[in-house]
């Protein structure tokens, strides 16, 4: 197996001398580097965009977003799709990450998992993997055998298959129908993929998971409306929410949260409208959640 032609295996020429440099030095080499993590995600925006349409259709239609990779790649997957229930109110089977080798390849490396091309498309056979969902395969390199076999079987299946890669001309760019290819050079130490090509990833799960949220109304203005209070931080934000977004005392918003279980998205409804709990979830209902649309419907 030849990587070396890969960008990600590329030696990065301004951190030659590292293993020479002080603390203060490699530290500064690092943050010159990841500063150009964004200006290669700026290129492939209409790429991301374009993803985001695809999930943001998915979920319209019932279907799921499933993150897979090995390694950072898929954990990164799990770590973005384990963040949406608490901060969209999602149930935990909307977005999936999956990462080779299983559960315990999320704290401790399992060797030799990210190679079974075969496991790939089982992890996503059990997860009864259907037309309706999108399945994104993460991968640095652009070439990891169990990312391929996930998105060879979600072409089978018929879901949409999309690759987030860091190299260009990659083998998953060739298998997946829509990719995202974040080239973000040679990393600072070489092959060290979980660092820039790991920022890349991170910032577009990000702006997929962000940007499908706010398409299927799940943020009003920039506010967390769907936000699940959980905790005692969590509650305290919801209430925060409801007065920002309506002007009312924190006491007016905590008895309309009262009313919506917690959930911010419902009491805002009911004092903007000044209807009661059951005609505000109704009007919630027929326009789909989408918080401003009902506001648009209910003031004619």
């Amino acid at each position: 197996m030849k990587i070396n032609h890969l960008t990600t295996e590329k030696r990065n020429p301004n951190t030659l001398d590292i293993d020479e440099c002080s603390s203060l030095e490699v530290v500064r080499k690092i943050n010159n580097e990841d500063q150009t993590v964004p200006a290669a995600i700026e290129k492939v925006l209409p790429e991301i965009a374009f993803v985001v349409d695809q999930v943001v259709a998915a979920f319209r239609n019932g279907g799921r977003l499933i993150y897979t990779g090995a390694g950072t790649s898929g954990r990164l997957g799990i770590l973005d799709a384990s963040e949406c229930p608490p901060t969209y109110g999602t149930p935990p089977e909307m977005v999936i990450g999956i990462i080779a080798g299983g559960g315990q390849a999320i704290h401790t490396a399992v060797e030799g998992a990210e190679d079974d091309k075969e496991a790939g498309m089982n992890d996503l056979k059990n997860l009864d993997l259907t037309k309706d969902d999108v399945v994104v395969a993460i991968a640095a390199s652009g070439r990891t055998p169990y990312a391929i076999g996930a998105l060879e079987y979600a072409n089978e299946i018929g879901a949409v298959s999309a690759a987030l890669v860091c190299s260009s001309d990659s083998e998953m760019s060739k298998v997946a129908q829509f990719t995202i290819a974040a080239v973000v050079g040679a990393e600072v130490v070489t092959g060290s993929t979980r660092m820039k090509a790991g920022t890349a990833q991170k910032l577009v799960l990000n702006m997929i998971s962000t940007a499908s949220m706010i398409g299927i109304g799940k943020v009003y203005s920039n506010l967390m409306v769907d936000v699940q209070p959980s905790n005692k931080k969590l509650v305290q934000r919801s209430k925060n929410i409801v007065v920002e977004a309506t002007g009312c005392s924190p006491e007016e918003a905590e008895q309309a949260l009262s009313h919506h279980d917690g959930y911010a998205k419902g009491a805002i409804l009911q004092l903007l409208t000044e209807l009661s709990p059951s005609e505000t979830k109704t009007l919630l209902e027929k326009n789909n959640g989408m918080l401003k649309q009902a506001l648009k419907e209910f003031k004619g």
